[in-house]
Order: C-alpha cells, then structure tokens, then sequence
C-alpha cells in the first residue's frame, strides 16, 4: 500500500518518442537537474495535463534516478488527458506531476507470470526489469489489436531470464489464457494490467490470492440496496460531515471546504486514500486488497462508504 503523502513536482518535459500506433512515451526531467523521488515497479504518476489529471505508469528504470517515463495511449475517448499529452505538449515544455504512488506492487515470488493487454505493457515493462534483475524465472504475454499498436516491443524482445511472447489480435486471435494459465505453480503470482475484458478473464481463472491487477477505468457495478446517510467526523480539521445518500464523502468534505487529494473518483488511482481512525468502511474501491478491506486501515473517500453509523477519518 502506498503512502497518503504525496509529493508534488514541476518537471522538464525532456523527450518524446513514437513507441507504436497511438503511443507515445514522454521522459520528465528535473528543471534543476536534481534525482527524482525514487519509485518501485508498478508505481504511477499524477500527471497534470489540459486542464485534467490523469494516472500514467511508470515504465522506465527505476535505477535511473535522473528521468521518470511515461507510455501515454492516444485514446480516441479521451476526456483530454492524453488528447493534450499527443497534440499539445512537447519537449521544453514543464509539467506539474504528483507521486509516485505504487497499488500494483510487484512482491516477492518464486515465480511471474505477466500478462499484458494494449497499453497495460507499461507497469508489466519494468516488472519483468525487476525480476529480470532479480533472477526471478517469469513469463510475459502481450496481447495487442496489431503487432504495429504494440509499444515497446523492442525492449521486451530485449530481456533475458524469462520467457516473452507476443499476440497480436489480428494475427493470432486472443490471448491462450487457458494455456498460460495451465499448471500454475501455487507459489507464482500473476500480474495482469489491460481492458476490463481481459482482467475479468484473468479472475476467473486465477486464485485470488496470486492474482494482482491494475485497470483502467472501474468496472460498472450494480448496488442492490439504496445507499443512507452516515455521519464523518474529520479529527484533523475538527470538521463533522453528513454524507448524503447520493454523495460521497469526497464530494462531502469539499462542500465543507476541505482541501483533499482526488483524481479518478472511481475508487481505482488511489489518490483519496484516507486513514481510518474508528468506524467500519464499507470498501468499494478496486485497488486495495481483501485481506486491507477486512484490515479497514484506509479507505478510497470517492467511493467508498460506511457500515456503522459514523466514522472518524484522518482528515
């Protein structure tokens, strides 16, 4: 789990570079020439872009202190995210960017299995460095429209130690999940990061505690009882909140005037994560883990709810 504490940094946009069809990678720099935060495979930024902030994965070397890259999809629904990164912003440019923050972090296993759809190639990327590195025996499948929509196919032809193959749809149909996935040691954990349908297929056939996902929007989910009110004690701020039926407690704790770190509002970035002080959330984000719901240590506010009748935030 990462920390609640954000650093926030204005950054040189130093280079960009075509890496597929749609696909852009952009390297920040330091204005001062000064190492930038450290960060750990799996690990994304905020990134302030048009008037948006959106979450882009690291997907560089994070022994390499001196430029943090981002692989940026020119999507064609973009709310103007990546819109602005692929029509506006260019090298000389300065970026502001928060993090990083790490909820897809790669833990310790005896063995990987990496399975990566379209842009979800860039946490996998620096995964499959890591465990490279490390001596870690790993499989690694993209899956992609086109092999010409593929990014990064050069580096990951490139690593050694483990074994990596590539899918394009056109060419070979959808990713042999089943054969993949067939006699699955009991000590590898899988990671997979890509479009819903593929992460739903990926849960279902992985045993939840070896499978660890990222998305990139929250999934639909319907709500089988009507939502009622709870009041929020906010100790830091001494404020009380009532959080309305149709209300979140992010949208409660603006109303009141508080200053809280937000992006996604979908319970997916983890940017609103907020420490739990007394009370009982009921967890409805897509990020923290069930064994961290049933911990009930933090909360995702844009989300995420209550079951007893107040509780007391870090806020």
């Amino acid at each position: 789990m990462s920390s609640t504490e954000e650093q926030e940094l204005d950054l040189l946009v130093h280079r960009m570079t075509w890496e597929a069809e749609g696909v852009l990678s952009v390297e920040l720099t330091h204005p001062d020439g000064k190492p930038l935060p450290a960060w750990t495979p799996g690990a994304h930024l905020d990134l302030h872009v048009g008037g948006h902030v959106r979450q882009y994965s690291l997907c560089g070397d994070p022994a390499n202190s001196a430029v943090y890259r981002l692989g940026i999809l020119n999507e064609p629904s973009s709310r103007g995210g990546s819109r602005h990164v692929h029509s506006s912003l260019r090298p000389g440019h300065t970026v502001r960017v928060a993090g990083p923050r790490n909820h897809f972090a790669l833990e310790p296993a005896a063995s990987y299995v990496f399975i990566a759809g379209g842009i979800g190639i860039t946490p996998i990327l620096a995964m499959a460095r890591q465990a490279q590195r490390d001596g870690t025996p790993y499989r690694l499948v993209h899956g992609g429209r086109t092999r010409a929509s593929m990014a990064f196919g050069s580096e990951l032809a490139a690593l050694t130690g483990g074994q990596v193959g590539f899918v394009p749809q056109d060419e070979q149909g959808h990713i042999d999940l089943a054969g993949i996935l067939a006699d699955l040691p009991a000590d590898a954990l899988v990671y997979c990061c890509g479009p819903e349908p593929l992460l739903q297929a990926v849960e279902d056939a992985v045993p939840e505690a070896q499978l660890r996902t990222e998305r990139f929007a929250a999934p639909v989910v319907e709500r089988g009882a009507d939502d009622s009110s709870f009041d929020v004690e906010c100790r830091t701020s001494g404020v009380t909140l009532n959080v309305g039926p149709d209300t979140s407690i992010l949208e409660a704790a603006e109303n009141a005037g508080l200053d809280v770190n937000s992006s996604c509002r979908d319970g997916i970035c983890g940017s609103c994560e907020t420490r739990v002080l007394a009370g009982t959330p009921d967890h409805r984000d897509f990020l923290l883990t069930e064994a961290e719901h049933a911990a009930g240590r933090t909360m995702m506010i844009c989300v995420s709810r209550c079951v007893s009748d107040r509780l007391v935030l870090d806020l």
